[in-house]
């Protein structure tokens, strides 16, 4: 199997004695699966002291710090400031965890639990780090006290999510990451597969949880880091990625949680998604779209794990050099953080130019640049355009502005239906789409596409961004 690079263990078990015979091995074949780093996860305090060595010692192990459930009934207020001293003492300590309430085992008494959480919790907001939960049987009480403690202020991530998807999108609108574990491949896991299907990629991290859970087919034996691959291919598979793409998003995720540097980020003119090349050539728009991923802080003009805030808009010699370091794509969209069709000129050069090589290319629009222009623009990509995806959004001028925000008011609604009506005189595949936004009725938006004669497409709210 193929592995996407760069791939992070986010919770890992990886200083007692499962791993003390190989452990130099074990670290091999987690570097020859592609990680990059591995956070390994203290659940007592021998253990936290156990991950803050491993992390001190290797360079791409980081490490959490803190006592699982099990063993509320035993912590005192001397266990608090160790770990805190853990924290304090330690750069690598990225984390408090893992913390949280287990119902299933009951371990310790579930009012103790709950105590010692909370207090966790408020020391991870004293230190400014996020949280690291355990989550089993307990999924009411665990959101009650991350609501009561305000958890959202650090963060953190639900780990080996359990939840079902209205719980998950609960957690997201909190702040907070669903961690996926080689449970998704077990076969009578479809709830986690839902969830996984069901919420932006951009809020999940990956994990093994080793040496437990080992995903299918090493289900029964235990588990390590270079598994997570495995993983990454149920996710790939379900959210209609590339691995890489899983890898890359997933990663850049963990970093951001767990404050791991990201040198160089610089922003992309051409990036790759599954086999297509998007282009990325201004970052204006004529819509303030109130689902577009650019206005939420919290994405940081991030797409499928790629930085796309440009310092400028690229000239046509800067585009094509940004081609030239890709391959072996089918298509080529002119489609980054901003309306493409803004820079009409720069199109119309660079799609020459591709056409030359036989590319096919396609234009992902709002539909509004014969309202920004003046004039019909429709037949100046005639014979260079093979596509053109335009955000229709709603079936009425109404729903329309409240959703997109046109600066051209009632006009704006009735320019993308005259956009999509002269497109067809032009452009071999015309398409419409629309955000499955909650309220909306999807199904009117398709009965107008299908009037006016294009395809229709509907976007996961999930996949926006």
């Amino acid at each position: 199997m193929t592995v996407a690079p760069f791939l992070i263990d986010t919770h890992a078990h990886i200083d007692g004695h499962d791993f003390a015979a190989d452990f130099p091995e074990m670290l091999g074949r987690a570097a020859e699966a592609g990680l990059s780093h591995i956070i390994t996860v203290g659940a007592d305090l021998e253990s936290s002291r156990g991950a803050v060595d491993l992390a001190s010692n290797h360079p791409h192990i980081y490490c959490a710090v803190g006592i699982h459930p099990h063993d509320a009934a035993r912590v005192t207020d001397k266990c608090y400031e160790v770990i805190k001293q853990l924290a304090l003492d330690n750069r690598k300590v990225v984390a408090i965890g893992e913390i949280g309430l287990d119902f299933y085992r009951d371990r310790a008494p579930r009012d103790l639990q709950e105590k010692v959480f909370r207090r966790f919790i408020r020391l991870a907001r004293e230190l400014a780090l996020p949280v690291i939960i355990h989550d089993r049987d307990a999924h009411q009480v665990v959101m009650k006290v991350l609501r009561e403690e305000k958890a959202a202020e650090v963060g953190g991530v639900l780990h080996c999510f359990s939840g079902d998807l209205q719980m998950a999108r609960e957690c997201i609108e909190m702040g907070f990451y669903l961690s996926i574990p080689g449970t998704v491949t077990y076969p009578s896991n479809e709830q986690l597969r839902e969830v996984v299907r069901g919420v932006k990629i951009e809020r999940l991290l990956l994990e093994t949880d080793c040496p437990y859970l080992s995903p299918v087919p090493h289900r029964g034996k235990r588990n390590e880091p270079a598994y997570v691959g495995i993983t990454a291919a149920k996710v790939a598979e379900l959210k209609g990625l590339s691995l890489a793409d899983v890898g890359r998003i997933t990663s850049l995720n963990a970093k951001r949680l767990f404050s791991i540097s990201t040198t160089g980020e610089s922003a992309q003119i051409a990036y790759r998604i599954r086999n297509s090349l998007y282009l990325n050539i201004t970052n204006r728009c004529s819509n303030r779209c109130s689902f577009c991923a650019k206005f939420d802080k919290a994405e940081d003009f991030m797409v499928k794990g790629h930085y796309l805030k440009l310092d400028h808009e690229p000239s046509f010699v800067e585009v094509l050099a940004a081609i030239s370091d890709h391959r072996n794509y089918d298509e080529v969209v002119f489609c980054g953080y901003g309306e493409p069709l803004l820079r009409l000129d720069l199109i119309k050069e660079v799609a020459q130019t591709l056409k030359q090589s036989g590319m096919k290319i396609r234009i992902n629009t709002d539909g509004q640049a014969n309202l920004v222009y003046g004039r019909n623009i429709l037949p100046e990509l005639d014979g260079l355009i093979d596509c053109v995806s335009v955000s229709l959004n709603a079936a009425d001028a109404i729903t329309y502005a409240r959703l997109c925000n046109t600066p051209f008011g009632e006009a704006g609604f009735n320019g993308v239906l005259q956009f999509l009506k002269e497109a067809k005189k032009h452009i071999p595949q015309v398409v419409a789409s629309a955000v499955t936004l909650p309220g909306l009725d999807v199904d009117e938006v398709r009965k107008l596409a299908e009037k006016l004669g294009v395809e229709f497409r509907p976007r996961e709210y999930a996949e926006v961004g």
